[in-house]
Parts: C-alpha cells; structure tokens; sequence
C-alpha cells in the first residue's frame, strides 16, 4: 500500500522538477535529431534507444507534445519551434485516423496545447494559427465520435482500434477530443445530416466505462473487488448487449492491468473538471450535474482507492494486480518496488499517469472540504511524483533517450526489452511514460509557482 504519511511537501519537489526538465530537454533533442519519422512513431527504447512498435500509430502526440510541454515549462522557444513544426507536418493525418480511439492522446497533446498556450498569451496571437488548430481539434473531435457502438441500455461507447464490440478503459482519458470540440460549439453531421451532440456522447461513454470496466464490490462477479478495473469489455456488435471481460495487455481480465487502472483514475478526474466548467444548461440536455458528478466522483474514488492499496509503499506499481508470480515477491506491497526483481516488471508509465489523477481528484476534494479524503489522494500522487524524479526511475544517462525508467508496453506479448542478464524487463522508457511525467510535473510546477492552472480545456474556445 502507498505509504502516503511519507509524502514530501509540495514545494521541496521544485528542483528536482528543475532537474527534469534539464534532463527531458537533453533527450528530446536526441530523439528528434535521429529519429526518422518515416519509420513511424517511437513508442519504446531498447537499449536506450527509442523504437517503433507497429500496433497502432499513437504515440507521435506524445513525442511532439513533449516538446510543446518542453517549452511550456522552460520558456525555451526552440522547443516551442521544433513542436509546432513537426505537429503542422505529421499531425494532420491523425486528425483524420478513423481507425483508432487515441484522438485525445495524439491531438490534444499537439493542437490542444499550442491553442492553450495562445489563449494563454505565451505565444504570440495569430488568427489564421488559432484557427486552424480549432479546426484540427473540431474534425479529431468529430472522428472520436464517429467510431460509435450503442448499448443495449440506449448509451453507448467510443470503440477500440479493436472494432465495434470492443470498449477500452484507456479512452476515458482521450475524450479530451470530443470535450475540446463541444465547448467549440462544433456538431458534426452523421447519415441524413442528423447533428451528434458530442456532449452526449462524451457523457454516455463515461457511463459506459463506469458500468462495464469498473468494479463496485456489488457482487458482479466472482472477482468483484471495489475499484477494479478491466483493461476491455466485449459486446455483441449486433445488439449492443455486453458479453464478457477482457483484456488485451493485462495478465487477465479477474486482475487488474495497472495501467488501464491508471488511464481511468485520470480521465475521471480530469473530467470532473471539466463537467465543473460547464453550464448548468449544457449539462441538463445529457443528465443533469448531479448525476454525471456523482457517477465520476464514486469512480474516481474507487479506482484511487483500488491503485493506493494494490501499489507497493513508494507508488510506483507492478504491471498487473494478478500478475501470476507476483507471489514469489512475498510481502511486495510493504515495501518499494523492486524493477530488477526475477519474476514481474514494474509499470512506471502506470504511475506517471496515475499520480496526476490522484492529485487531480485530490486538489479537487479539499477545495470542496473533504480535506481527509482529499488529502490521502493528493499525499499518494506526490509520494508517486517523488520517486518518479529518484535516480531508481529519473534516467540521468544523457546518452539514455528514455526520461522514465522502467515503463512497459506488452509484457504478455514480451514486446518489452530485457537486460542482458535480467529476468523481466526494466531500465527502458515509453513515450507516454515519459510524456506523462512531463505533464504532472508542468500540473505540479504550476501549482508551486502560483501560474494558471493547467487543463486540458482552458482552450480559449468560443463557439462558432
């Protein structure tokens, strides 16, 4: 369990935010100095070195999002440069994927921050610029929705890359898409030039995750543990009536894929925000404010209550709940992960995005009062962050191109590198491990240094 009693004070992690920045800017340079984006996206290093992985193109946002970030937190305006540059060159043909789930991902992590940072005044006003990135986010919002499966309950979801049976956890935390392009009032047109209310579906989807790759503790199943998460669910494509769990990544679907766990314990809180900058209005025409808050704040709590009892003391998890030797660590959760064990890899990449969930959802409980419940989720995000930014995970080798150490992609596939000599894979990165690092640390800096807090709506959109 989290030890969240040994959480650092917020300010004491400054310059060792610092440190990072030092070292990330070092590493983004590296990439994009060899890195050939013909060959596809990186997704992983082996030795050090960034790699593609053909699944799915989903990690080029996160690639040249770090550099947005990069400048976001350092002023730095070459990074500000080689970010836009390569978002205007190789971003538009994600805006159109219609294959994939990850709009959010790749789109709100390029279009979204350069628009926010112009709303924001840190970059210069440019009419036909900030148009075209609403129009980017307008069109990725749109494909987002696009790939729609209805329920049997008359809701429905986002689907997989996987096809029209397939609900993800993950893209909880990629409806940025859909949300972005509401508040641009924009309303696509489906068969017969019906408008789709991209709120609505926006709001479906978050229910659709909750009942079906969400555990309560109500019984459910066998293996119902409250705050459980499964990786997929499985309906029937014909009727929309739900099957079965999944999973894809993890070990099984009666665990627990930590990462899944963690792109929920964010987008709900992230969300939460969201729903809390809208108007009363906009949310009756889908629920009502109530109902679509307390269905977030009940699974926020849960899943940060699953992620803080089922990780080691220092944050940082295993890549699976029920991963099957696990056993063989004996009492791994009283004490500090171990990356080099014999026997199952840890996930870092799974904490970097946790942690800001947890001090998302934290932050937002004790400006609410609940300074108890609260404050164990923002303690158990910082205990997270911190280590994070320790020598064991913060790769300090500048000739290293990784920033996060010890991330994992697909371990049942074994698509993870291995040291020579080791048993399980450690000591490599993910670009989304390591953008997401960079993003709880630009979420904590901001705090710290009392800037504008940091959203991924505060977009400046005015409805067209």
């Amino acid at each position: 369990m989290i030890n969240v009693a040994a959480a650092p004070e917020l300010a004491t992690l400054s310059d060792r935010i610092d440190q990072m920045w030092e070292l990330s800017g070092i590493k983004i340079r590296a990439i994009s100095d060899r890195f050939d984006p013909k060959q596809g996206a990186p997704v992983h290093t082996v030795d050090g070195r960034y790699a593609t992985r053909a699944w799915t193109d989903w990690t080029h946002g996160f690639q040249f999002g770090s550099a947005i970030l990069q400048f976001d937190a350092t002023g730095d305006a070459s990074f500000l440069e080689l970010g836009r540059r390569d978002t205007l060159a190789h971003m538009p043909t994600h805006v159109g994927s219609f294959g994939v789930h990850d709009h959010g991902f790749n789109n709100c992590s390029t279009f979204g921050n350069l628009l926010r940072l112009m709303h924001e005044g840190r970059i210069p006003e440019d009419r036909f610029e900030r148009e075209y990135y609403q129009l980017a986010l307008k069109l990725s919002g749109a494909v987002q929705a696009y790939r729609w499966s209805s329920t049997e309950d008359g809701g429905g979801y986002v689907y997989s890359f996987n096809g029209p049976h397939s609900l993800f956890s993950d893209t909880i935390r990629t409806l940025r898409s859909m949300g972005v392009a509401h508040l641009m009032g924009y309303r696509p047109r489906g068969e017969q030039d019906i408008e789709i209310n991209l709120l609505e579906r926006l709001v479906q989807h978050i229910d659709a995750t909750a009942r079906y790759n969400v555990y309560f503790g109500d019984g459910r199943d066998g293996y119902d543990i409250r705050g459980r998460v499964v990786h997929e669910s499985i309906f029937n494509p014909v009727n929309g009536v739900y099957r079965c769990p999944s999973t894809q990544q993890g070990y099984t679907p009666f665990a627990t894929w930590t990462r899944g766990l963690a792109w929920v314990i964010l987008g709900c809180a992230e969300q939460l925000e969201f729903v809390d900058a809208l108007s009363d209005a906009e949310l009756d025409d889908v629920g009502g404010r109530a109902g679509i808050v307390a269905l977030l704040e009940r699974t926020a709590a849960a899943t940060c209550d699953f992620y803080i009892e089922h990780t080691p003391t220092c944050g940082i998890p295993y890549w699976d709940t029920g991963a099957p030797n696990l056993h063989k660590l004996g009492d791994y959760l009283d004490r500090p992960a171990e990356p080099h064990n014999e026997h199952e890899p840890v996930d870092s990449s799974a904490a970097a995005i946790a942690a800001q969930g947890l001090l998302r959802f934290g932050r937002r409980l004790r400006m609410s009062g609940r300074e108890a419940e609260g404050g164990r989720y923002w303690s158990a995000g910082l205990v997270a962050v911190d280590s994070m930014l320790s020598p064991r995970y913060l790769s300090e080798d500048r000739e290293h191109e990784g920033l996060l150490l010890h991330s994992v992609y697909h371990w049942p596939r074994r698509w993870d590198a291995v040291p020579a000599g080791d048993v399980v894979a450690a000591g490599e990165a993910t670009m989304w491990g390591d953008y997401h690092l960079r993003e709880v640390a630009l979420y904590l800096q901001r705090i710290i240094r009392s800037e504008p807090y940091l959203t991924f709506f505060d977009v400046g959109a005015t409805p067209q």
